[in-house]
């Protein structure tokens, strides 16, 4: 029987770990990509409502409620409109309630940011790096509508809401009907869509809805889509991306929306971060950023099963 004292991933998979981000280093060393530190404490958080933010109380001078990042984004783009050029940081991040064979509530996450970039730009660099660190064949790139048409003979965008929610039904889900369209697609989504994905090479989904991408650009030719991206590896999501969204009054609408929504969901509301929107408003650089989960990115690097075999200390033995 395991102490209760003794971490939950072997030694190997520590120098794996080890390796991996030496690796990473690397490849963003050679390209000029700065690596940053950026606080895990701020006084806002992203309003998304399918994110739950963990907090603390500071009880020093000035004393108020901080947030534990959920993603360093916006402290990151914050040094972006102050001059940094490209960069990227391994960070710690958190979210509240997510446990399981693919989630710890505490995650490492890789996260950078190209100046000058667009989404297709930011997908080859990605392709680039997976390529070699896993060793695999080059990325397909599908769109999120065909994708979820062929495997479902549903259109995520004209389909009528009562359709998606009768299809939502097969899964075992609670009270249905009073589902949103967001909710059933990415229930939708994540139930039958993702395993699929991935298999023979990793697959890269675009033009997600514009309603799922609250920090990401609307395609000029088309507003009910955004410049988002997904990136998935064996029905496995790994990575997720945008072609930033630097308008300031824009972004902010977007943040007041999700706090209606929140507030509609009978959903704790915090505060925005006004100094993430107060660098919009100084001038964020054209850019594309994408963050990509490491700990999954390990379990797939080792064949692991469960993601508490890369952890050296999971919630359950914190």
């Amino acid at each position: 029987m395991t102490s209760i004292w003794q971490p939950s991933a072997r030694l190997e998979m520590l120098q794996l770990r080890a390796q991996l981000y030496g690796n990473l280093r690397n490849f963003f060393a050679v390209r000029q990509v700065l690596e940053v530190e950026t606080p895990i404490l701020s006084a806002g958080c992203v309003p998304d409502p399918h994110i739950e933010p963990l907090y603390t109380d500071y009880n020093g001078p000035n004393a108020k409620r901080l947030f534990l990042q959920t993603s360093p984004e916006l402290a990151m783009k914050r040094l972006l409109a102050a001059g940094s050029g490209p960069i990227f940081q391994i960070a710690k991040v958190f979210r509240d309630g997510e446990a399981g064979r693919w989630h710890n509530p505490e995650f490492s996450l890789l996260e950078w940011y190209r100046p000058g970039f667009n989404q297709n730009d930011l997908i080859q660099e990605i392709d680039e790096l997976l390529q070699t660190l896993l060793h695999c064949p080059p990325a397909e790139c599908l769109s999120y509508c065909a994708v979820f048409e062929q495997q479902t003979n549903l259109h995520p965008l004209h389909s009528p809401l009562l359709v998606l929610q009768d299809y939502v039904t097969q899964f075992g889900i609670q009270e249905v009907y009073q589902l949103d369209r967001d909710t059933c697609l990415q229930l939708i989504l994540s139930h039958q869509i993702e395993a699929q994905l991935g298999k023979t090479c990793p697959t890269v989904i675009t033009d997600f809805p514009a309603t799922q991408a609250a920090l990401a650009r609307k395609r000029v030719d088309n507003s009910q889509l955004a410049e988002r991206f997904e990136v998935y590896v064996q029905g496995i999501e790994l990575a997720n991306g945008f072609y930033e969204l630097t308008d300031p009054v824009e972004q902010r609408q977007r943040f007041e929306q999700d706090l209606a929504k929140r507030q509609s969901l009978n959903l704790p509301t915090h505060p925005v971060d006004e100094r993430f929107l107060a660098a919009l408003e100084a001038g964020l650089p054209d850019c594309a950023g994408v963050a990509l989960g490491l700990d999954r990115l390990l379990m797939l690097m080792a064949g692991a099963s469960h993601i508490h075999e890369v952890l050296a200390f999971p919630i359950d033995c914190a």
